[in-house]
């Protein structure tokens, strides 16, 4: 007897089918099939009693009555052809409505801004910058539609005098801004205005140049921070008159830096022990898919967000103390203080020497002493 698919082919033409024939005279079979006008190709020959042959899906129909008049057993080995594929996906009607209503939901989502990411200066800090958006209606959870990047940067310009400069750009489901803050110019006095140099900070003389002025200090004089170094006057007794003074003043100086460090710390160790939690995020408001109770008394915690989707990861930990190497830790910590001070330095100033210095053992209080030399001349209006 024939063996068939229970699906039926009546409401399709397109597609190729590949058939094995079992029957006592296969010949008798194909010759049925040419005078119904069954188009057949691709005629193999396994054995006496069977034979394989691929047909048009339409002629199925046909096909199974003749297998039914002549006692022939057939059977589909391969299926090829668009229509398959459709009827496979119709099989699986549900799998596919969730596929494509997933990707619906995230074509939907992917038009809203989910995070605000502020680059900001130290002077302007991210939380201000955050309200200031905040009241022109942007936030997380807007409308990619709703936002003029362009009207936002002119109106963080505009209504905020510490911004010099900002750009607001959209990046993926991120909104992108960075701001500049404004700096005052610095104070210029004009080389035909008459002015004395004056020190900007502590330090003892080295050497002293002028080329405008009269100098007040010697090599070897310690001077104050705002002390007269180069009197803005020339001339002899009976015809001094007023110039711009003009002129370095080398000075040796000095930067400190202190820092408490511990040497003993207590660190935080993962016993092996995790939970997971798992929860959409719409809106701002969080639903969980898969929340379990922390029972843990100390433990680390790490979140991952990817669109809508996030993770909640809770590792138990215990403390445990790390014994410090007491040299090693004042030795980074004044190589440290040491950079620090040197990336404040103008780049005219020349480093000589470092001391470093620490007291106590834990905490241990670290101290870095830099010399440098430096000219600390600087202009000071003359006032009548």
């Amino acid at each position: 007897m024939k063996e068939t698919s229970k699906f039926s082919f009546k409401n399709y033409r397109s597609g190729i089918i590949l058939l094995e024939i079992q029957s006592l005279i296969p010949e008798k079979f194909i010759n049925v099939m040419w005078k119904n006008n069954i188009y057949i190709k691709n005629i193999k020959k396994k054995n006496i009693t069977t034979m394989t042959m691929e047909i048009n899906l339409r002629d199925y129909d046909k096909i199974e009555d003749i297998a039914r008049r002549t006692g022939t057993r057939i059977r589909i080995i391969k299926r090829r052809g668009p229509i398959f594929f459709i009827i496979k996906l119709k099989r699986k009607i549900t799998l596919v409505s969730g596929i494509v209503l997933f990707i619906g939901i995230i074509y939907y989502l992917s038009t809203f801004i989910w995070n605000v990411k502020i680059n900001s200066e130290e002077g302007l800090p991210p939380y201000i910058i955050r309200q200031q958006l905040k009241s022109y209606g942007i936030s997380s959870g807007i409308n990619k539609n709703k936002i003029n990047v362009y009207k936002i940067e002119k109106d963080l310009v505009k209504d905020n005098d510490n911004i010099m400069w900002a750009k607001v750009r959209i990046q993926g489901s991120e909104l992108d801004v960075s701001v500049v803050q404004r700096k005052s110019p610095p104070t210029i006095v004009e080389e035909n205005t008459p002015c004395n140099l004056i020190a900007k900070r502590d330090g003892k003389v080295m050497r002293a140049y002028t080329t405008k002025g009269t100098a007040v200090v010697k090599p070897g004089d310690d001077v104050k921070k705002g002390q007269l170094l180069v009197k803005g006057e020339q001339g002899q007794e009976g015809s001094i008159y007023s110039v711009h003074a003009a002129g370095y003043i080398i000075c040796t100086t000095t930067y400190e830096s202190s820092e408490t460090v511990k040497v003993n710390n207590i660190k935080n160790e993962r016993t092996g022990k995790k939970l997971e939690n798992y929860y959409i995020n719409f809106r701002g408001k969080r639903r969980y898919l898969k929340k379990d109770n922390n029972k843990f008394n100390k433990y680390d915690r790490i979140e991952e967000s990817k669109f809508i989707f996030g993770k909640e990861t809770y590792f138990e930990v215990k403390q445990v103390t790390v014994k410090g190497n007491l040299q090693k830790i004042v030795q980074d910590t004044g190589e440290k203080l040491y950079k620090n001070i040197c990336c404040k330095l103008d780049k005219s100033i020349k480093t000589v020497n470092r001391i470093v210095t620490y007291e106590g053992q834990d905490p241990c209080k670290v101290k870095v002493q830099v010399t440098a030399e430096e000219n600390i001349a600087i202009p000071d209006t003359i006032t009548n």
